[in-house]
């Protein structure tokens, strides 16, 4: 083992929860999202999109024009959060309804 091989320690993964933390702060507009790539929301209709949350990239599935799920989250300083089917905490399940809905419609306007 050299000392190059403890610098290429796991990094410790991002939480579902933290992911929410950042989505909320987009709705209460304390965080400013982008759109990454040409297509608008309703031309990826049934697909991934992709958003830049001031540095956070955020990648979110379409489903046929509805906000579905978090794929994956990947934090400026490389910490990542993905999609796993069995997991129950999915970022975008954890905002209240009216956060959800919030969010939509800003997705829809980018």
């Amino acid at each position: 083992m050299t000392l190059d091989d403890c610098d290429n320690a796991p990094s410790v993964a991002l939480t579902a929860r933290e992911v929410c933390q950042v989505l909320r702060e987009v709705v209460f507009e304390r965080r400013t999202m982008t759109k990454v790539g040409s297509l608008n929301w309703e031309q990826v209709y049934a697909c991934h999109f992709e958003v830049d949350v001031e540095g956070w990239r955020i990648t979110i599935y379409n489903d046929c024009d509805e906000l579905d799920y978090c794929e994956r989250c990947v934090r400026p300083d490389g910490q990542r959060w993905d999609f796993d089917s069995g997991d129950r905490a999915d970022p975008i399940a954890l905002l209240s309804t009216w956060e959800h809905q919030s969010l939509e419609r800003m997705l829809k306007a980018l």
